[in-house]
Formats: C-alpha cells, sequence, structure tokens
C-alpha cells in the first residue's frame, strides 16, 4: 500500500513543487509575512489581552497613545493586497527569469489600473471620484492581487521574448539600457488591463475586483472555510511528510490564498473591535491543531524522553526537544524516522485530526475565544501561542490538555518502536561479546 500512495504522492508532490505559478503565490506570502508579524507586534502591544492595560500606559503616554502602534500596523494590514499583487508579481517574475522588478512594478500599476477610484464618505450625497479606498486595497484586495499578478507577467514577459522592446547602443549605462528595454513590455501590460478597467465598466459588475470578490473570493473563502477543506488540508500536510516531503510547503501552495483572507479579516474585525468571523485562520492552523509541527510530534518527544528505554530513541529525544519547543519537527520525521514508518503513521495523522475536531468543537462551543489574526511567528511556543493569539489563559491551558492526549496517543505506538529498538540494541550488543578473536588472547590465555 506504502509503495502504490509513494507512487502517487511523489510525482504530485515534485508536479506542485515545480509549478511556476503555486512556487510564485507562495513565495509571495512569504514575501509578505515578514511584514504582517512586525505589523502584528504592533497591534499586540497596542491591545494585549491584559485588562487596564490601555489605561495602565496611558498615565506614562497620554490618552490615545495606542494610535501611535496602529498607525504602524494599519499601513502593512491595509495595504496587503498591493503588496500581494507585487511581491507575487517579484516571484512569478523571478520564476520566469525575467527583469523581476519591472514586472513587478507593472503589476502594481495593473492593479492600481483596476482599483475602483470612487469611494463613499459618510454625510456625503455622492461618492468621491479619483480617491482610492483603502479597502480595495487590503484584505479584500488579496485575490485581485494575485490575479493581476498571474496575468501582467506573462504579457510582461511574452512582449520581452518576442523582442519588441527597444535596444540602446552599447556604451551606455545597464541601468539605462534596461529602463528603455522595459519600456514596451510595461506600454503594452498598462494598454490591456487599462482596455480590461473599460470592458468591466460596460458591465453589471463595473470593475473587475467587483467580480472577482463575487465570483472568485468569496466562493473560495467559504469552500475554504469548512472544517472538511480543514481535514484535508491536515491530511495532505501529515501525508506528504509520511514520505519526507514538507507537507506544508507543498499543501500551502494550494490553501495560502484562502486562510490569509481568513486571517486578515479576523484581523480586521479585531482591530475594530467587532465579532471575529472566522474559526479556521493560520494562528488556528498553527497553535491548536498541531504543537511541535506536523503531526503535532511535541506529544511524542515527551513520551520518547520520559517512557522510552531505548538508548537510541532516548538520545534522540534529548536532542530534539528544544527544536520540538519551537515547532520544529524535521530530526525525529528523520531521525527515528517518522519518513515511511508504518508502525507511526497512524498517530502521526491521528492526532492532529483530533486536535483539528476538538479545537473546532471548542471554539464553536466559545469554549476558547476565536483566534484573533494576530501574526505571531510559527515557532512561538505552547501556552504562548495560546494566549496571544486569543487573548485568553483557557486557550493556553486547553493547549497543554491537547499535548497530554496527543501523548496518551502516541504513547502504545511508541513504545512498539521502542521495544523493537531495545531488541537490537540488545543483539547488537550480544554480537558485539560474541566477536572474540584469537588475537585478543594473550599468552597467559593460552598457558591456562
Amino acid at each position: 500500500m506504502f509503495d502504490k500512495l509513494e507512487k502517487f504522492l511523489m510525482p504530485l508532490a515534485i508536479k506542485l513543487g515545480s509549478n511556476k505559478v503555486l512556487i510564485a503565490i507562495r513565495d509571495g506570502f512569504l514575501i509578505t509575512t515578514p511584514l504582517i508579524i512586525v505589523a502584528s507586534i504592533f497591534l499586540l502591544i497596542a491591545n494585549f489581552p491584559i485588562p487596564h492595560w490601555s489605561e495602565f500606559w496611558g498615565q506614562f503616554l497620554g490618552t490615545g497613545w495606542e494610535s501611535w502602534f496602529t498607525n504602524v500596523s494599519r499601513a502593512v494590514f491595509n495595504t496587503v493586497g498591493f503588496f500581494t499583487c507585487f511581491s507575487t508579481a517579484y516571484a512569478y517574475g523571478k520564476q520566469k527569469n525575467t527583469d523581476a522588478i519591472q514586472a513587478a512594478a507593472v503589476a502594481l500599476v495593473a492593479f492600481l489600473i483596476l482599483t475602483p477610484t470612487k469611494m463613499v464618505v459618510e454625510n456625503l450625497k455622492e461618492p468621491v471620484d479619483g480617491a482610492l479606498d483603502m479597502n480595495y486595497l487590503g484584505t479584500n484586495g488579496i485575490f485581485l492581487g494575485l490575479v493581476v499578478a498571474l496575468v501582467a507577467v506573462p504579457i510582461y514577459c511574452y512582449v520581452t521574448e518576442k523582442g519588441w522592446t527597444i535596444k540602446m547602443p552599447d556604451g551606455v549605462p545597464p541601468a539605462v539600457s534596461q529602463s528603455f528595454e522595459a519600456l514596451i513590455p510595461s506600454a503594452v501590460v498598462m494598454l490591456i488591463f487599462f482596455a480590461i478597467r473599460i470592458i468591466f465598466g460596460l458591465t453589471p459588475y463595473e470593475t473587475l475586483y467587483n467580480f472577482i470578490f463575487e465570483i472568485l473570493q468569496v466562493p473560495l473563502k467559504g469552500a475554504g472555510n469548512t472544517l472538511t477543506a480543514q481535514i484535508i488540508y491536515g491530511f495532505a500536510c501529515t501525508i506528504f511528510w509520511f514520505f519526507g516531503i514538507n507537507g506544508p510547503a507543498v499543501a500551502n501552495s494550494v490553501f495560502a490564498p484562502i486562510s490569509k483572507v481568513l486571517t486578515m479579516e479576523n484581523l480586521d474585525a479585531f482591530q475594530a473591535h467587532k465579532a471575529l468571523p472566522n474559526i479556521f485562520t493560520d494562528p488556528f492552523s498553527n497553535f491548536f491543531t498541531n504543537f511541535g509541527g506536523g503531526g503535532s510530534t511535541l506529544s511524542l518527544l515527551i513520551v520518547m524522553l520520559l517512557f522510552c528505554r531505548s538508548q537510541r530513541i532516548k538520545q534522540l529525544g534529548k536532542l530534539a526537544i528544544l527544536p520540538g519547543i519551537f515547532g520544529i519537527n524535521e530530526p525525529i520525521i528523520f531521525g527515528l524516522p517518522i519518513v515511511l514508518n508504518p508502525i507511526l503513521i497512524i498517530p502521526f495523522n491521528l492526532v492532529p485530526l483530533i486536535n483539528l475536531l476538538l479545537s473546532t468543537m471548542v471554539t464553536k462551543w466559545g469554549l476558547i475565544p476565536y483566534t484573533n489574526g494576530v501574526a505571531l511567528p510559527w515557532t512561538t511556543p505552547i501556552g504562548f501561542s495560546g494566549y496571544l493569539s486569543t487573548g485568553s489563559i483557557v486557550a493556553s491551558l486547553y493547549q497543554f490538555a491537547l499535548l497530554a492526549l496527543g501523548c496518551l496517543i502516541y504513547y502504545p505506538f511508541i513504545k512498539t518502536l521502542d521495544k523493537q529498538y531495545i531488541k537490537e540494541e540488545q543483539d547488537a550488543e550480544m554480537a558485539k561479546a560474541e566477536d572474540i578473536s584469537f588475537d585478543d588472547l594473550t599468552e597467559a590465555d593460552l598457558n591456562l
């Protein structure tokens, strides 16, 4: 069975891992991730989940000190769609071996060409014409940004590869030469998106933004915001890991755009002090389904250290526990190993699935709060991650309860492996003891 699964999954992983579009989407989000994490820290400082936090610091910093920090976080969160377009176009340009920065710049202009420029202002009867509403540049603009990047860059590359560029004579500085080479490809991209804006202006949707939001973003977001989608995502991650493939790196190329939108929606609501709309955000997936990396292997590490007697497992546990606390589990994925290990495949898939089901239920029942969308590093240790992502100490305690449950599930399986390794170590010791050579005998031994 494993051979058949491997034959199916390996080509699929290779195909997904080498697809330039998926790589561009994945790498594009990675470019924006540091900005989002830093902005989240500013937002967290302004809204730290401790009673009277704001009043305490207000004594020293004055009323409204929070706005200093929210100005920074707003600068990122209100433009995340805008930056998604730029970063994805840049990553796609690099994949297609073209002038990536120029391709990203023209994609950004194309994005702005398509962005609605009428803004509704409170107390005004007519919308203000010629203004950019930040709502279109933030979370709601993520899918438009992706589409624009993935269309603009191929057009730019096509024109460039056809040689429809202005060639400067030798001796002209490279920067000037590259600037002129990009002139016609950039103009073609801008003309095409200008035409698209006019065409959609003649339809009931009025703009491509409205079309994508209704036709693409809303249905995809709805499909991704379901327990079924999360089970598929979780299963894909663990099963890829089982075959030695970085599961999240493969699965995120498909699921990341959807989860990013869900996360940012929660963040928007958190900033506005409104009810949080989504359960299945990135923090929920990172901090309430897996502890210590894919397969929730921090539980496995604890059992390895506390209950296993095999030297191989105990030594590996000592080496891997510190990385495991911070969500890094490659040492046991490849060192135990978990890869292609038929004994561990069941708990490796079962523990994250049970965590997902239980966490979904307790969140829906209101026992723990929804995650606030603040982008914490995925290496944030258990306990801290639960508290900071929800503002609830109960969520932290709940994480430890799941960790203990994972230990119970892993226990019988790792003990089976432990017995196997103990027998192998004993056999090796016996073989070593029996491996006596006559060369080891001394003259005194022979005289006896």
